[in-house]
């Protein structure tokens, strides 16, 4: 009923309690899970959650991973071994005779046990408390397949509980404990896994260092292992663009065989391998080993499931809604277009965006800038296997995918503190129609409001919000809260730029300016007007006069209020004449210029006293000057085709006039044109230095 509170148990080809199992059912041999079972750990979840949530609120869902033990880990330390797995090979698995060392390892955990215990925290007394009970009942369970077969019975278990298994206990006493423990109803199923899953040691995953030194050792015999794991080393490295050849491949066999008869190693081990891989195939460079490893150790591989097997809830509900929209999950990449304004459109729409808020990106918005407000949405659709497995572990949120997309929104909504990202949150969840997801946010885009004045975070949460007030008339609502919260964060953010545009350097100029323009651009889309507009404008009016306002922001905002029709064209030539004078440091005349222009070359096409004004500015310029701004010029003028350029030339230079057909010598007899060529010559033979192209 509550999917948040769930227990994996990852397995895969080389897990012994799976391999174990599979011998069992070829030999015809009964097997006996005696672990405490899934209805009584999830009960004790259960009651322990509740216990907190009492105590102090509510608190992340508690896992039977919280406290991990490496008893292997120790011993192999204690040995000279970098892991517990290669001291395990070592001394186990590859050992001719490892009778003896059984006893030694169930006397070495012993002592690791009665080294553990003593004070406890919390934490660690509640798993030292799991563990007294998984033994009881293991204890007992073994006790009642000895009474109901004869001859052996071999035990399966991690050797941590083998001193525990040993120990002498009454079946009174073990029945004692168990007795009273609360169950809950509870069920199974089998879910798709990964490689890299698996390698996590906390959360969801088994703990396992490297699955794919694993999945090796388990496929390869002791002769060929050495040789085809740096085969396969090799192979990666070719894959990244580097050179391997069969030479350095025998030197790397002979080095590790080397280093394990000098480290006394009854094989070649891990470290062994990695070491002469790394001095003779990536030449002793540690990081070309760091670009193979992780594909190497972990692996990519992704578990799958028969059909007929049941599926996890999240699992099953997504494929009933693929039945209804008619969508089939596909490996190759395939187009999607959907018209919002129909049924079929609008429920294929929301279950691909609720998908994206699940981390599931099935289906890519291929349109999403030029899309957004209008009734059509462009799709590119890939299925990955590794999709199912994310969606599992989503099952916190919920049992279907309507109701984990709004348990996750919600989440990242809670721990979201700046205005920006809440704002794109809310319009995620207005998008993919997770009603509840987007109340709470809109509620906590208010809290925030009110308690910040931070110009940037003010202005990155215009356009999200624009696009929600826009978007939500093609979702059937969501807009109607936002509007006059957006008229409220417009207001705080003029009030805030005047300060916010003092002092800034260049690339905090420029990054003020481009959240400038696109708060700008939302407050046209939502239509503010009356008071709140012309608080606006007049903090873009104020910007310009504000000596202390960096240039950059300055211009931009002169921009704005030009393109809005607030400053005529008289006036800004008059503000260009100002800002572009003599009298005007050059880097701010640069600045201002660049804020201005930024994108927008093509006014000096239409307006011929600002192209008077900039041009009297650019020729006053010393031709070192001129040198230096040529990258400023580049970006103004480079949105321009070459069409444009033409028609700029030809309004400099007066031969757009009808019958001039081309540039033709000044009436000096050529003088000015002399003096133009000596300069390009200076440019083009001028020796490449500090940068110059």
């Amino acid at each position: 009923d509550d999917p948040a509170i769930a227990i994996f148990w990852p397995f895969a080809d080389y897990s012994p309690e799976y391999q174990a199992v599979c011998w069992a059912a070829r030999n015809d041999v009964p097997v006996r899970l005696i672990d405490l079972p899934a209805s009584w750990q999830l009960a004790e979840i259960i009651r322990r959650n509740a216990e907190a949530e009492e105590e102090a609120g509510p608190p992340a869902p508690e896992t039977l991973e919280d406290f991990r033990r490496d008893p292997l880990g120790v011993l192999a330390r204690a040995g000279g071994y970098e892991d517990g797995e290669s001291w395990w090979r070592d001394v186990i698995e590859e050992n001719p005779s490892p009778g003896p060392v059984f006893g030694a390892i169930a006397d070495a955990m012993q002592l690791l046990r009665s080294e553990a215990a003593g004070p406890a925290g919390p934490v660690e007394q509640a798993d030292d408390d799991r563990n007294e009970l998984r033994e009881a009942h293991m204890r007992v369970q073994i006790e009642a397949v000895r009474k109901e077969n004869e001859g052996p019975v071999a035990v399966i278990c991690g050797a941590w509980h083998v001193p525990a298994l040993h120990e002498r206990k009454t079946l009174t006493a073990d029945r004692g404990l168990l007795k009273g423990q609360p169950k809950t109803k509870s069920s199974m199923t089998w879910a798709p896994w990964t490689s890299a899953r698996l390698a996590f040691g906390s959360g969801y995953g088994a703990g396992v260092t490297a699955p794919g030194w694993c999945q090796h050792l388990w496929s390869t015999t002791d002769e060929s292992s050495a040789s085809v794991w740096l085969a396969r080393i090799a192979a990666a490295l070719r894959h990244h663009g580097h050179i391997v050849s069969t030479a350095s491949l025998i030197e790397a066999e002979r080095l590790a065989h080397s280093l394990a008869c000098l480290r006394e190693r009854p094989r070649i081990g891990f470290e062994e391998l990695t070491e002469a891989a790394v001095a003779c195939l990536c030449f002793g460079e540690r990081l070309r080993w760091e670009v193979v490893a992780a594909d190497l150790l972990i692996g990519t591989e992704v578990g799958e499931i028969p059909d007929e097997v049941p599926l996890a809830p999240l699992l099953e509900d997504l494929q009933r809604q693929q039945r209804s929209a008619r969508l089939k999950p596909e490996a190759l990449e395939r187009e999607l277009s959907l018209d919002l304004r129909s049924d079929a459109g609008l429920f294929r729409s929301t279950l691909l965006h609720r998908l994206v808020a699940l981390d599931v990106p099935w289906g890519r918005l291929t349109d999403s800038g030029r899309s957004r407000g209008t009734f059509r949405e462009r799709w590119k659709l890939q299925w990955d296997p590794e999709f199912s497995v994310k969606l599992v572990e989503h099952l916190v949120y919920g049992s279907t995918v309507e109701a984990a997309a709004g348990g996750r929104l919600a989440a990242r909504i809670k721990e979201e503190a700046q205005l920006g990202p809440l704002a794109e949150l809310v319009l995620a969840a207005i998008t993919a129609k997770l009603p509840d997801a987007a109340r709470e946010g809109i509620a906590r885009l208010q809290t925030r409001a009110a308690h910040t004045s931070d110009c940037l975070e003010l202005l990155a949460a215009l356009p999200p919000l624009s696009g929600i007030v826009r978007y939500g008339e093609a979702r059937g609502g969501g807009q109607e809260d936002l509007t006059a919260l957006t008229s409220q964060i417009a207001v705080q953010a003029a009030l805030a730029l005047p300060y916010a545009a003092r002092g800034l350097d260049s690339d905090a100029g420029r990054s003020l300016c481009e959240k400038l323009r696109a708060g700008d651009q939302a407050i046209n889309l939502v239509e503010l007007s009356g008071d709140e507009l012309q608080t606006w404008q007049g903090s873009l009016e104020t910007l310009i006069a504000d000596a202390r306002a960096t240039r950059l922001v300055s211009g931009a905002a002169a921009r704005l209020l030009y393109d809005a029709d607030e400053l005529g064209a008289d006036v800004t030539a008059q503000l260009f004449g100002r800002m572009l004078s003599p009298g005007t440091p050059v880097l701010d005349a640069a600045a201002f210029f660049e804020g201005f222009f930024e994108g927008a070359g093509q006014l000096l096409l239409f307006d011929e006293g600002l192209r008077s004004c900039v041009n009297d500015w650019v020729a006053s310029l010393d031709g070192e000057t001129f040198i230096e701004y040529l990258p400023l010029f580049r970006r103004v003028f480079g949105g321009l085709d070459r069409a444009e350029r033409k028609r700029l030339l030809d309004e400099l230079l007066g031969t757009s006039a009808p019958g001039v057909t081309g540039l033709e010598p000044a009436a000096d007899g050529g003088e000015a044109w002399r003096r133009h060529f000596e300069i390009l010559s200076d440019l083009l033979t001028r020796e490449p230095n500090n940068g110059d192209a």
